[in-house]
């Protein structure tokens, strides 16, 4: 199955023959990812650092192309050698009566053979589907069910399906569709064993992250990539859990090995977050940049220049913000994370109509916790409370829909009940998250909760996690909830050092919580 790559086939930067080195002596003294291949990533991959310049990565891209194309075919005569009859091909199920795009979505291989009925599509792109605008994601799980009606036997047609619904799911706000994917996959894997569908084991650890159950995602991005060590979406899904459970140094290691694998967007973004985790945010602004310039079609550059956005806007570069925002809405004027990301930016920089026009458009098209939240609080902080609280009960009730739907929300709900409901439920959420992951994010929504109910000595041991140097990843909203705990501790140099940078790292980290960081900050100045 050839790999696409974007126009340069490695962003990297050099670092030296030292990371190098090191990367070699770890693989020696710890023995290699169980997840590599020798056979497959031997070869110049081997010997460079994932951070070497793009002049030489240019130079050599044919030959990696050639070399991961070939070890892309000898894994296919694996597969072919115990005793699969069925190819290889590249199935047509989402582009529809409109013909082809550049949207599309990849699959993997098909266990049917022949051709299909009229009207079936056939694919010829590789576009993920967390990378469908919106039309032609609704459109091509109609032609997929279609598809499907005529030809059920049809393996990779019901895993794409799947991958299909979860993406609906995140995009609309509708954790119903989780559900329907959980049984598409079922269905892909009674036509196709295990052993021989990567397609539906990817789209498996994929619906495991999206229901935040990141313990079965990294399980089952495993099992596809014992099938398929190339998997794009099990590759991708295996950074993401790795991630969300903190477990940083194995996501950065993931992420290169994805990166020596399949390069391209989704392993691009990723990689920058991985970077902003580990502190180093010049150097993720340089990856997605140069994934931008990269980016061959408009829904591309809506996701990468959203990723920009809102990497800007995490520092406080506001206007920089905006223009990334803009080039992502020109290249799709419906791509809902940018219009969010501008509306959190007009709100940073205090246009409060511009910011309650956006965000009021979102939350029509995406009713999720964080995106209702982030009304109310603006409504809040205009002072319309009544219609703040209609946000904040919106959130409870699309709660009690996750959790039909399996859908793990207990970070979401912690943050949210400690802020603007009850602080008892509050605590009871973050501590059962944290006991299932311990990263940056849960430290530090269980330090709030924990303030919250007055448990402030309890909670800085937890704030502290948050804000260590180790991953380093800086964030203005733990940094605020650090200051706001050790002033609560009667700590008043610590709680102004930790104040005092939450604003100048991100001044409109949170229409209320900004408000209340620069309060408690008059306040401390006064006592001095």
């Amino acid at each position: 199955m050839p790999v696409g790559k974007p126009r340069f086939a490695r962003w990297r930067e050099r670092e030296g023959e030292r990371e190098c080195r090191r990367e070699q002596d770890h693989e020696q003294n710890h023995g290699q990812d169980p997840h590599r291949s020798p056979e497959q990533d031997r070869g110049p991959e081997q010997d460079r650092s994932p951070e070497q310049g793009q002049d030489r990565a240019r130079q050599q891209a044919p030959e990696q192309d050639q070399e991961r194309h070939q070890g892309q075919q000898r894994h296919q005569g694996q597969r072919q050698g115990r005793g699969a009859r069925r190819g290889w091909r590249i199935a047509a199920v989402v582009a529809v009566a409109t013909g082809l795009t550049a949207t599309s979505v990849a699959l993997g291989t098909s266990g049917d053979t022949g051709p299909s009925p009229a009207g079936a599509p056939v694919l010829a792109a590789a576009v993920p589907v967390e990378r469908l605008a919106a039309g032609d994601l609704t459109q091509g799980i109609e032609g997929l069910q279609k598809h499907l009606k005529a030809r059920p036997e049809d393996a990779t047609g019901w895993a794409t399906l799947g991958a299909a619904y979860v993406e609906q799911a995140r995009t609309s706000g509708d954790p119903m569709r989780y559900p329907q994917a959980e049984r598409a996959f079922a269905r892909s894997l009674a036509l196709r064993p295990a052993a021989d569908n990567d397609a539906a084991l990817a789209g498996r650890a994929a619906l495991a992250a999206a229901r935040h159950d990141f313990r079965t995602a990294l399980t089952e991005a495993d099992r596809a990539l014992r099938v398929n060590p190339y998997s794009e979406t099990a590759l991708s899904s295996r950074v993401d859990a790795l991630v969300e459970l903190g477990r940083y140094d194995e996501a950065w290691s993931a992420v290169r090995l994805a990166d020596r694998r399949r390069p391209g967007i989704p392993v691009f973004t990723r990689f920058a977050y991985v970077l902003e985790l580990r502190g180093d945010v010049a150097k993720a602004r340089e990856v997605l940049l140069r994934a931008l310039d990269s980016a061959a079609t408009p829904a591309d550059t809506a996701y990468v220049a959203t990723a920009l956005g809102q990497l800007a806007w995490s520092q406080g570069q506001y206007a920089r913000a905006l223009e990334h925002y803009a080039t992502a809405l020109r290249a799709d004027p419906r791509y809902v994370p940018a219009l969010e990301g501008r509306g959190r930016t007009y709100a940073a920089r205090g246009e409060t109509k511009r910011a309650l026009d956006d965000l009021e458009e979102v939350v029509r098209r995406y009713p999720l916790p964080g995106q209702l939240a982030a009304l109310g609080e603006l409504r809040e902080a205009a002072g319309r409370p009544e219609r703040a609280a209609e946000q904040y009960a919106l959130v409870g009730a699309w709660t009690k829909l996750a959790d039909a739907s399996g859908v793990a929300t207990d970070l979401e709900s912690a943050l949210i009940e400690a802020d603007h409901g009850d602080a008892g439920d509050a605590l009871t959420a973050a501590r059962a998250e944290f006991a299932r992951r311990e990263s940056v994010h849960t430290a530090d929504a269980l330090a709030w909760a924990l303030h919250a109910n007055g448990k402030d000595e309890e909670a800085l041991t937890y704030a502290k996690k948050a804000t260590a140097a180790s991953p380093g990843y800086r964030n203005a909203s733990f940094l605020f909830h650090r200051g706001m705990i050790e002033r609560a501790l009667g700590d008043d140099d610590a709680a102004r050092r930790d104040l005092r940078a939450a604003l100048e790292l991100n001044p409109g980290f949170s229409p209320t919580g900004a408000r209340e960081a620069r309060s408690a900050l008059v306040e401390l100045e006064e006592k001095q």
